[in-house]
C-alpha cells in the first residue's frame, strides 16, 4: 500500500512515514537506511546532532534512487544558532549529505535559556535557506506554544511542520492543536515512547483484535490522527513490520481509547523544551 502523503503550508509534499536514524552509530547508518529503501521507505529523517548525515547521504548514493524520491529532513546542532554558525553549518549539512538541498530543514531545539533566549534571528536565517531554494521547506522541533507565538509575532514565515514528542502516554494536544490551527504539521518523535507503550493492556487488546503488533497499532494510531511519524530499527525484520501499518483498520473507538491514555507531562520520555538548553560539546 502506497504511504500516504500530506502537504505542507508552502506546498511541499512530504511522506506521513518515514524512517528515522536517532542513535543509529555511524558504521551501521548506510545498511540501516538501505535497509528501509527495500522496504519501501522514501522519507528518511536525519540530525546534525545525530552524527550520520553523511552515511545517510551515502546510502542515498549506493541506493540508485533518484534524489526526487527521496524526502531528507535534517535538523540545525544545538551549538550553531548564531546566524553565522547557521550558515556554515547548514552547508556542512548539504556536503555531508552529498546534495544540493535538502527537502526540510529545522531548529531542533528552540535553547530558551541559552544565546539570551535568541532564537528569532535563527529563525530568519532559516528563512535564507528556504529563499535560496536549498530548503524546499523550513521547519521547527521541540517548540511549545509560546515559542512557536513568538516567531509569529517577529518573523513572517510559519514553520511548515513542528517535530515533537507525541505517542499515547503523551498526546501533546496542545502543540498539536495550535499547529493545526496556524497550518503547521506535527512530526511525532518517540512515537512508540521509546518502547513504553508496547506493553500497554488497551493497545495490547486492541493488537489481538486487529492482527497486528502493539508497535504497528500505535504507529497506525498516529497516521490516523494525522501525525507524520519516522520510527527507527536496525532489526531488519522490525523496519519491514513498521512499514506494514496501513491495513490496521482500526476504529474510532480504538482511536479513542488509545488516545486516552495520555499521561500529560507524566508520560514525556525526553525532555522539556522549557528547559533543555544542551549544546554537544
Amino acid at each position: 500500500m502506497a504511504v500516504p502523503t500530506i502537504t505542507l503550508n508552502n506546498g511541499t509534499t512530504i511522506p506521513q512515514l518515514g524512517f528515522g536514524v536517532f542513535q543509529i552509530e555511524p558504521e551501521n547508518t548506510e545498511q540501516a537506511v538501505r535497509t528501509a529503501f527495500d522496504a519501501g521507505y522514501r522519507h528518511i529523517d536525519t540530525a546534525q546532532m545525530y552524527g550520520n548525515e553523511k552515511q545517510v547521504g551515502e546510502a542515498l548514493t549506493s541506493s540508485g534512487l533518484e534524489r526526487s524520491d527521496v524526502f531528507i529532513t535534517s535538523k540545525l546542532n544545538n551549538g550553531f544558532h548564531r546566524p553565522e554558525d547557521a550558515r556554515r553549518a547548514f552547508d556542512q549539512t548539504l556536503a555531508d549529505l552529498g546534495t544540493d538541498h535538502v527537502d526540510l530543514f529545522l531548529v531542533h531545539w528552540p535553547l530558551p535559556t541559552r544565546y539570551d533566549g535568541d532564537y528569532v534571528s535563527t529563525w530568519k536565517t532559516m528563512e535564507e535557506f528556504a529563499a535560496d531554494g536549498r530548503a524546499r521547506a523550513i521547519g521547527v522541533s521541540n517548540f511549545q506554544v509560546a515559542h512557536l507565538e513568538r516567531l509569529a509575532q517577529e518573523t513572517s514565515t510559519v514553520p511548515a511542520v513542528n517535530q515533537v514528542e507525541v505517542h499515547p502516554y503523551l498526546t501533546n494536544e496542545e502543540v498539536r492543536a495550535y499547529g493545526s490551527e496556524h497550518g503547521i504539521a506535527t512530526e511525532a518523535w518517540s512515537p512508540i515512547a521509546q518502547g513504553g507503550v508496547l506493553e500497554d493492556p488497551v493497545i495490547s487488546e486492541i493488537a489481538e483484535r486487529v492482527g497486528k503488533s502493539t508497535a504497528q497499532v500505535t504507529l497506525a494510531w498516529h497516521i490516523a490522527r494525522g501525525d507524520i511519524i519516522f520510527p527507527k530499527s536496525v532489526t531488519p525484520e522490525r523496519v519491514r513490520e513498521n512499514f506494514d501499518i496501513f491495513d490496521a483498520g482500526l476504529t474510532e473507538e480504538d482511536i479513542r481509547r488509545i488516545t486516552a491514555l495520555d499521561k500529560g507531562e507524566d508520560g514525556r520520555t525526553g525532555p522539556n523544551p522549557d528547559t533543555f538548553d544542551f549544546i554537544p560539546g
